[in-house]
């Protein structure tokens, strides 16, 4: 903020490990010398006093000890130092310190030294008063208008001011209202004390008032306070600030005698003597101290105030004139005249900085020398210029901040995974259903290239799996070949199994390079694979299981012994045709060979629970035959997929969900219902003249009942859903492996199958895995899996996305993504290329539109959307496009036609026309008509009952083309539809009329 900074004209730091407040220091003639030079008298919270007399050090001076007058340790800490007339039989100055339990009155005296060590100084205690409570803060002054002499007004931690008359004790007085107790201060002109309670106002109270009220001592007695002839004690005025005060000052000079400076929290008060404001200044930062100070102009008052920010600033009343920087933060600042220099300030911090300074710049002597005038090469100027662009523009192509992809990482990040368990487990459940869980430790080595700085690393593994230390800070790496190796244990945390057994390594680090000496933040990462004996041991193989799935191979059947060697132990047969795994979570998976046939059967009475089995065979199966050199080696799966199964997971996961908010939104009523219960409560508790409850606390406490249970509810929902979304994990990846394999899918289209079903690692209340799994398949089904260029998406929808009510929809895109997957469709992100793709989160998922061949091929669960049709006002133009797509139909569908467009002409002469254009064009319509047709209808009628959806479905299917497969016996469509018809002239006639 400024430019200049408080010129040091003296400085030193008092004591190692001592604390200071704003009441540590004062300045003063306090040895009464009659020089005119001030002393620093200084205090700490350890119980020393220091007083100094500062001068200014030439360079010859090693040391300053000779500024330092005097040092006592006293046993109490000191709390305030105060300078003034406190004995009654002098008018000399003498030093009050205040401690927690005394108040101790000192006189300092000096005796000249005849030789070189200089003058002696002494602190005589001159009297002391015990205190009964503990003491706060104090002032003084001439309380009652008294001349010569000081009196001494002590405010305790419980509000209670004590006055003492020099050697003895006056009377105590508690404030009202008190809470905690504030900055005290008096003013001589008015006679009142000033103070700002524990309400944020600042309070008057005049010290006669205080002298005829109620005895403090009195106070704790009940039955003798009646007896007492003291009044009750008023403030003589009060004024809200609204924020706390650090420090209150009245002035002496004048003309700010009668003027009452408040230091708040963010804003400067100046207040007259009857509580009205003067000025206010609010103030951009946070302050620690401040004291007014005689102006040279008439009627204004400097203001010296120090901040947090280590800055010193002088106001004149609201305007800024000065900022200086300074070394520390003060929490206490005075004025004092030394030798050869007048109006120095002193500053004092916490840590016991105390700094003599002033403000202003030193003048600079400093000349700079002429430049010799030399004649201009203008050719080496040019040559040196193009010199230098070619330097920027190169620089500029290859900057070091951003990342280069051909760039190798300083770092070499490499994870080796012990191949035998811990002999000790570090796992946090000893035992799971009974059984020991295992630990295993992994091995991280940290290789650098060049020097790097700062390396930090992080390693994540997916729950319920967790590590011993997730976070490691690494020291700094030199330069070629320096490695550093850090160990942690991995182990199950959960009562489920994981959906995923690898985890990621991450480090941080910052690469120094030329132009940039700090050094730029860079990422490396890594990933290890944990073992599968981490989870599951082996067991005895079952004979049947609920869930089964069956995986084929061009080789014959090895075996499993040889591919599973660690989970062979327990198995008794020797041709390795069954193996068993017991998860630790306690369900079991079965792998059976087939003797005759290239295939392998895995069942379980757990869909999810296969897919860690099944990914583990299908790896060690490609590693098996490619160290026997086997290249053409293949894994694949005959279907059919096993959605059924996989949509239970799915409806639980969605069930959880749906619970979840039911739980949010009962305790957010049981919470309004509780609040309200506690108003009324309140009200009839504050009111004057008591009335019945009416078994409201009963109300309450039932209330708070319901609140605990719900808690308790939605808390167990939430690690049940946690558990239901790692399953669905696991059910997923498993998904996805049987399409990969059944389909034959490249790596690019199964990372893009994977990011589509799997956009999520966790679920959050915000974003749930249903609706950005049924974007995300709407926008390939939309995209590289549509039937024709004409069909794909032209742009992306933009609306949020958001919880569905059910999951049907979902359910449905994932089988027509089956669907058009198994009949030729590839996934692809090439079809994206045109396509301007807004830069937001994914949209909503809008119904799938689907032109009339894609719906004679698809399943007739797909097809519900664009069927329903049958109770409208007008079904001769839907029997009519159901009969244009047919050729064995189209006679009777001219007919029934023609029958309806009659029924309909002497109520609907406009439809007339309209009727007889359409069945002239009957021969020309073909299925994008329809399919159009079928859209407007689906969007007004996207429910029926299953019944009439199977009959549409089965007409549909009637409806198909010549070459193309049917998905039901034709003889049964046809049945369907006349069937159909007939319904349809009954209903007819009713439609004319409405």
């Amino acid at each position: 903020m400024s430019l200049f900074k408080a010129r040091d004209w003296w400085a030193t730091v008092l004591g190692e490990g001592e604390e200071f407040d704003q009441g540590c220091l004062c300045v003063g003639d306090v040895d009464n010398s009659g020089t005119g030079l001030d002393k620093i008298v200084v205090g700490s919270y350890m119980g020393m006093l220091r007083i100094f007399l500062p001068h200014p050090s030439t360079p010859s001076e090693v040391s300053e000890a000779d500024a330092q007058l005097l040092e006592v340790h006293l046993r109490d800490p000191i709390i305030q130092v105060e300078l003034g007339k406190f004995v009654s039989c002098s008018e000399l100055l003498h030093l009050a310190v205040l401690h927690p339990r005394k108040l101790s009155v000192y006189a300092v005296s000096g005796l000249a030294g005849n030789v070189e060590h200089g003058d002696q100084y002494q602190l005589r205690l001159v009297y002391e008063h015990n205190l009964q409570r503990t003491a706060c803060n104090m002032t003084y002054g001439p309380f009652g208008g008294v001349t010569g002499h000081h009196f001494i007004c002590i405010q305790s931690m419980d509000g209670m001011l004590m006055f003492f008359e020099q050697e003895s004790y006056a009377f105590g007085r508690f404030l009202p209202g008190f809470l905690l107790p504030g900055p005290l201060c008096y003013c001589a002109h008015t006679d009142t004390f000033i103070t700002v309670s524990s309400a944020r106002q600042v309070e008057s109270y005049r010290y006669e008032t205080l002298a005829v009220a109620t005895d403090a001592d009195t106070r704790q007695e009940g039955e003798q306070q009646s007896k007492s002839a003291g009044k009750r004690l008023q403030a003589d005025w009060t004024l809200i600030l609204g924020e706390g005060a650090l420090d209150i000052v009245i002035p002496s000079f004048s003309p700010s005698a009668h003027s009452i400076f408040v230091l708040g929290e963010r804003n400067l008060y100046c207040l007259k003597d009857n509580g009205q404001i003067r000025f206010m200044k609010k103030l951009e930062y946070n302050s620690s101290c401040f004291l007014p100070y005689a102006a040279v102009g008439e009627g204004t008052t400097n203001v010296l105030m120090a901040n947090y920010n280590n800055m010193l600033l002088v106001y004149q009343d609201v305007t800024l004139k000065w900022a200086a920087q300074l070394s520390c933060v003060p929490v206490a600042v005075r004025v004092a005249n030394f030798q050869e220099l007048k109006g120095l300030v002193v500053t004092l911090s916490s840590e016991g900085h105390l700094q003599c300074s002033y403000m202003g710049t030193d003048p600079s002597f400093f000349t700079a020398p002429k430049v010799e005038a030399r004649e201009v090469n203008y050719e080496e100027v040019d040559t040196e210029m193009r010199t230098l662009q070619k330097i920027i523009r190169e620089t500029t192509k290859t900057q070091d901040i951003l990342p280069r992809a051909d760039m190798e990482d300083e770092l070499i990040i490499t994870a080796s995974v012990s191949t035998d368990l811990d002999a000790v487990s570090q796992a946090l459940l000893p035992e799971i259903n009974g059984a020991t869980v295992p630990s295993v430790t992994v091995q991280i080595k940290v290789k650098s290239r060049s020097a790097v700085q700062n390396p930090k690393m992080t390693v994540c593994v997916q729950p319920p799996l967790a590590v011993s230390q997730d976070q490691f800070g690494l020291d700094s790496l030199g330069g070629s070949g320096s490695q550093s190796v850090v160990t942690f244990s991995a182990y199950l945390n959960g009562l489920y199994p994981p959906a995923d057994l690898t985890g990621d390594v991450a480090v941080s680090y910052s690469s120094p390079t030329g132009t940039c000496t700090v050094g730029v933040p860079r990422v490396t990462q890594c990933k290890f694979s944990l073992p599968l004996r981490l989870v599951c041991s082996p067991a005895a193989p079952l004979k049947n299981g609920k869930y089964k799935i069956t995986v084929d191979t061009n080789k014959p059947p090895v075996n499993l012994h040889q591919v599973f060697p660690e989970f062979a132990v327990k198995s008794d047969d020797k041709e390795g045709g069954a193996l068993a795994f017991r998860f630790i979570t306690g369900s079991s998976v079965s792998v059976l060979a087939s003797k005759s046939s290239q295939r392998y059967r895995i069942q379980s009475e757990s869909f999810e629970d296969m897919w860690l089995i099944a990914k583990e065979l299908v790896q060690r199966f490609d590693g098996h035959f490619a160290k026997q050199g086997v290249k053409d080696f293949r894994n694949s799966f005959a279907g059919p997929i096993p959605l059924a199964e996989y949509f239970e997971i799915v409806e639980l996961h969605f069930e959880l969900r749906v619970n979840a908010e039911k739980y949010q939104d009962l305790l957010s009523e049981r919470a309004v219902q509780f609040r309200a219960i506690q108003r009324r409560l309140l009200t009839r508790f504050k009111d004057k003249t008591p009335a019945p409850l009416q078994n409201l606390d009963t109300l309450l406490e039932g209330t708070y009942r319901q609140v605990i249970a719900l808690a308790d509810a939605a808390e167990e929902n939430r690690a049940n859903l946690h558990q239901a979304f790692a399953r669905l994990r696991s059910a997923t990846h498993l998904l996805i492996m049987l399409v990969s394999l059944w389909q034959g899918l490249g790596i690019d289209q199964t990372a893009i199958l994977e990011a589509t079903l799997l956009p999520l690692l966790q679920d959050t209340p915000q974003l749930g895995w249903e609706e950005s799994v049924d974007a995300a398949v709407s926008h390939l089904l939309r995209t590289c899996l549509s039937r024709s260029s004409k069909d794909q998406a032209t742009s992306l929808t933009t609306e949020q996305l958001s919880m569905p009510k059910d999951t049907a929809r979902l359910k449905k895109h994932i089988t027509l993504l089956c669907d058009r997957l198994g009949k030729g469709g590839r996934l692809s992100l090439t079809s994206e290329a045109n396509v301007p793709t807004p830069v937001m989160m994914p949209g909503g998922c809008e119904p799938i539109a689907e032109n009339t061949e894609v719906d004679q091929e698809e399943p007739p669960l797909q097809q519900e959307s664009t069927t329903k049709f049958i109770k409208k006002k007008q079904p001769s133009k839907k029997v009519k496009s159901k009969s244009d797509s047919s050729k064995e139909s189209s006679k009777e569908g001219k007919k029934e036609s023609l029958k309806e467009i009659k029924k309909e002409s002497s109520k609907e002469p406009g439809k007339e026309k309209e009727s007889k254009k359409e069945s002239s064009k009957e021969s020309s319509k073909d299925a994008k008509e329809s399919s159009k047709e079928s859209k407007r209808e689906s969007k007004k009628e996207p429910k029926k009952e299953s019944k009439k959806e199977s009959t549409k479905d089965s007409g549909k299917d009637a409806a198909q083309d010549e070459g193309k497969e049917s998905l039901k016996e034709p003889t049964k469509v046809k049945k369907k539809i006349s069937v159909k018809k007939e319904k349809k002239e009954k209903k007819e006639p009713e439609a004319g009329e409405g």
